[in-house]
Formats: structure tokens, C-alpha cells, sequence
């Protein structure tokens, strides 16, 4: 690969040139990865579907089954940071490495530098600022439609259908900046000593240098997850691990050593 199909941010070098090949690739390679270790990918997958099971029993049986979609579509949003063990079982397989539960599930504190909490705080921040953004979007429709909070009735009517075309907009807007910040940064952080700013950069700038692949791939992720989230979040046993098994190596293609 040329100088020029890279962009070089101390300590390594971008990507400029990533293809669709290489989303296939990689996804191929998530799919191995998965199959090779379930156990691994089916362990940090029960959180999510547990997690979306008492989310949406619990909403309706409080009433408030119409929360359920905004609150459902910013669930998405920790899907990065929970991927960071898959990250690290992709890396050991990749190294040749023992699966071992002790380093995997220690892999979720990062190098012992902080630099991954500290980038799980941004992620509850952007989640917390997505709930809030949420509220008001729901609030707005809400008083236009006279419809009561705990009806699912507001969802078809012309408020509730305004509502849901602004609050998609602004979920995917919300969504697409955590998915720069957090698509190569997060493997990154489990995989380099560096800190989360220098992280965050190198993803920003590898989404900048491949605009249209890193649309693509984003697409694929909110697709993915979300067809998964439909039987109940159950397709999420697949789903997670696969796209999060996949991300490392669409890291690995876009991240390179400096020296």
C-alpha cells in the first residue's frame, strides 16, 4: 500500500483505501470468529438480550409501552463498549493465543490505564444526551396528539408518526457521531497504549479518509441490530458477536504501525 492510500497520525497510520471487499472480509472473519469460540460471543450477548427483555416487559408493565421504541433505539449505543471481549478474543485468535476467561473478561478494563472507562463515560454521556433529546421529541408530539403516554395508539397517529420520522433523524445523528468516536477507538484502546483522545482522532480520521465504506459499515451494524432486536432481541446472539468479532478486523485492515 502507498504513502498516499494512508493518512499517518502518531503512532500509526490510516487507511484511506478500505473497499467493500474488505467489509465482506471482515464480516467473513467475525462469522469464523464466532464459531470458533461461542461460548465467548454468547456470554457477552446474554447481557444485551436479558438486558432488552426486562427493558421491554418492564415498560409495558408500567404502562408506558410507548417509551419502549426511544429507550429501545438508544439501546444500540453500548453495543461498541460491550464488544471490547470480543475484540480481545478476535485478537488472541488472531495471535495464536489460550482463550482464557480471566484475560478476555479483564480485556473490558483495557490496558490499566483508565483510557476504556473513561471512554464508557462518553458512551453513558451520549446515551444520557439521547434519552434527554428523546424526552423533549416525545413530549412535543406527545401534548400535539392528546393521546395518553401509555398508548401505543400515539405510535399511528399523524403526531406519533412525526415523532417517530424526527426521532429517527435524531437518533441516527446521535448514533452516527458515537459510531466515529467509537469504531476504531474502542479496539484500539484494548489493543495499543494509548490514550482515549489520540484514539478518538484516529477514528475520527479513519472514518473521514473512507467516507463511504464507513457509511456502509455503520448501515450494516444499525441493520443488523436492529432486525436482531425484532424476535424479541434474541437474533442479538448472533448479531452482536458476529459485527463485533467483524470490527476488530476492520480495524486491523484500517489501523497500521507508524513505524
Amino acid at each position: 500500500m502507498s504513502m498516499a492510500e494512508h493518512a499517518q497520525i502518531a503512532p500509526v497510520k490510516v487507511a484511506r483505501d478500505l473497499t467493500e471487499q474488505d467489509l465482506r472480509a471482515a464480516l467473513a472473519a467475525g462469522w469464523s470468529d464466532f464459531k470458533a469460540n461461542p461460548a465467548f460471543g454468547l456470554f457477552f450477548a446474554a447481557f444485551y438480550v436479558i438486558g432488552g427483555m426486562l427493558l421491554y416487559f418492564g415498560l409495558f408493565a408500567r404502562g408506558e409501552a410507548a417509551w419502549f421504541i426511544p429507550i429501545a433505539a438508544g439501546f444500540p449505543l453500548f453495543a461498541p463498549f460491550a464488544a471490547v471481549g470480543l475484540y480481545e478474543v478476535s485478537r488472541r485468535r488472531e495471535a495464536g493465543e489460550k482463550m482464557d476467561w480471566g484475560a478476555i473478561l479483564g480485556a473490558l478494563r483495557g490496558r490499566g490505564d483508565e483510557q476504556l472507562l473513561v471512554m464508557g463515560v462518553v458512551v453513558l454521556l451520549v446515551f444520557g444526551f439521547w434519552i434527554i433529546l428523546a424526552r423533549g421529541i416525545f413530549a412535543i408530539f406527545m401534548a400535539q396528539s392528546g393521546i395518553g403516554t401509555e398508548s401505543l395508539a400515539l405510535l399511528a397517529s399523524a403526531p406519533g408518526i412525526g415523532m417517530l420520522l424526527l426521532g429517527s433523524l435524531a437518533g441516527a445523528a446521535v448514533a452516527g457521531v458515537l459510531f466515529s468516536i467509537t469504531v476504531v477507538s474502542l479496539p484500539m484502546l484494548m489493543d495499543r497504549d494509548v490514550d482515549f483522545v489520540t484514539a478518538i482522532i484516529v477514528s475520527l480520521e479513519t472514518v473521514r479518509a473512507n467516507p463511504q465504506i464507513m457509511l456502509k459499515w455503520a448501515a450494516i451494524i444499525a441493520v443488523g441490530l436492529f432486525v436482531a432486536m425484532v424476535p424479541l432481541f434474541l437474533g442479538l446472539f448472533v448479531a452482536l458477536p458476529v459485527l463485533g468479532h467483524a470490527t476488530w478486523h476492520i480495524y486491523r485492515r484500517a489501523v497500521a504501525s507508524a513505524s
